[in-house]
């Protein structure tokens, strides 16, 4: 096991006065966003990145996430070497984390930003009950109930938008190994299998369900978990999701569990894989903030393959794994960290 996911529920909304500032920002077709500023005084000012080329990719660019923030803070300091390398990381699109607290205001922000600028949001939903195992992304939903209403909300709030949700990282594998407790598992396979269908009664919603990684069980051991938890009726399912399996390793990884679901196609994390995984410490913490990783390649739907629907940035590059190698905590920003993913880039 490589232990948890992060970018959590760390997000740029967080609460109803964040989604506000999100409902306002706007782009014109290809060219810069604006986005409200964040000192509070209301005022728009241009936001340091736009959006990506529609051809080269449909997904949306938060002109006011962590990157984003962190490129104009270096800028205003006069810092132009170190705000370029976060540049790298600002100007694509990557997944945001709902919130527990206001799934359907967080949905709705999101996915109407994505739409004013002509793009698909890129949503991942992380709020299974007994999430992460009482690891560093400990926590989620009280129980099912609230999970299903959870999900409700935030199925509400993209209504007929075009979003992609990646859907409960970590939630499979953790029943594969038995980190989650047997008791758990019949009811999570349910709630995930719940979750597929629910978000797929949205007209422009896609799923695609969490499965692994490449360094962590054999498709063997996945297909039939996978099966259980309703990929059947998903668009596919997802790989290396905040893990740093080469692209390659990963396709290979897909390409055997697809074949044994059917032939589903997949999506890969590919933020922070340029470098592979790493190997110079306890093995038993290598998903920990490992030092030396690269940015692996941007966010596309042209992949060159039939079975990956797209390279996606799912994990937030700069984000941390967890207080771990003077890291903070899960989910939030670490500038020096995105600074070395940044530099090591090919």
């Amino acid at each position: 096991m490589y232990g948890s996911y992060t970018g959590r529920i760390a997000c740029a909304v967080a609460g109803a006065a964040a989604v506000l500032l999100l409902a306002g920002c706007s782009s014109s077709g290809d060219g810069a966003s604006e986005a409200g500023s964040s000192d509070g005084g209301g005022k728009d000012a241009p936001a340091v990145v736009g959006q990506q080329p529609e051809g080269d990719d449909p997904y949306w660019v938060n002109p006011d996430g962590s990157a984003a923030r962190q490129v104009a803070a270096y800028a205003g300091d006069g810092d132009k070497g170190n705000a370029e390398l976060i540049r790298k990381i600002a100007e694509q699109p990557m997944g945001e984390w709902l919130s527990p607290d206001d799934p359907q205001g967080a949905a709705k922000g999101y996915t109407e930003a994505a739409e004013r600028a002509g793009r698909d949001a890129l949503l991942v939903l992380y709020n299974i009950p007994h999430r992460d195992c009482g690891q560093f992304s400990k926590g989620g939903a009280a129980d099912g109930d609230a999970y299903r209403a959870w999900v409700d909300g935030v199925a509400q709030g993209i209504g007929d938008r075009r979003a992609t949700v990646i859907l409960e990282p970590d939630a499979l594998l953790h029943l594969v190994d038995g980190c989650t407790p047997q008791e758990f598992h019949e009811e999570r396979y349910a709630l995930l299998k719940g979750a597929v269908e629910r978000l797929k009664q949205q007209p422009g919603t896609t799923v695609y369900v969490d499965a692994g990684n490449a360094g962590w069980q054999s498709p063997d051991a996945l297909f039939e978990p996978l099966q259980r938890a309703g990929v059947a009726a998903a668009d596919g399912f997802a790989v290396n999701v905040s893990n740093f399996q080469t692209t390659a390793a990963s396709t290979d990884f897909g390409k055997r569990l697809s074949a044994k679901v059917g032939g589903k196609p997949f999506v890969i994390d590919t933020s922070r894989n340029g470098n592979g995984p790493y190997d110079g410490g306890d093995p038993a913490e290598n998903w920990c903030n490992p030092p030396g990783r690269a940015l692996g390649e941007t966010p596309t739907t042209e992949t060159g393959d039939e079975l990956v629907d797209a390279y996606l940035w799912i994990k937030r590059p700069g984000e941390s794994d967890g207080d771990c190698k003077g890291g903070p905590k899960a989910g939030d920003w670490w500038p020096e960290y995105a600074l070395g993913l940044a530099r090591a880039a090919k």
